[in-house]
């Protein structure tokens, strides 16, 4: 069997490189990142809440796409012996 190729099927391949090329070299879309670092109290659950609330608003402000803080930024740091208790991640969850 010969294998010959007309114009039309090199023209297909060229078009379909070109698309692929184009995909491959696209120019990703950026974002901002705000990152937060807040003065958080152990277990001040509605004081904790308001200052996270606060730094996601000015966040959004500045034109953040995502916004990022650290972990227990809700129960705040220093609980120790307060993980033991059982409602400490139920307030968690309320706030």
């Amino acid at each position: 069997m010969s294998a010959k190729r007309s114009r039309r099927d090199e023209t297909d391949d060229a078009a379909a490189i070109d698309s692929a090329a184009r995909l491959t070299f696209a120019r990703p879309k950026l974002f901002t990142v705000a990152t937060c670092s807040l003065n958080q109290w152990s277990l001040d659950f509605v004081g904790n809440l308001k200052r996270v609330s606060l730094s996601i608003q000015q966040a959004k402000e500045k034109g953040a796409t995502f916004r990022t803080g650290p972990e227990l930024e809700l129960s705040g740091y220093g609980c120790e012996d307060h993980f033991l208790e059982q409602d400490t991640e139920l307030h968690c969850w309320q706030s």
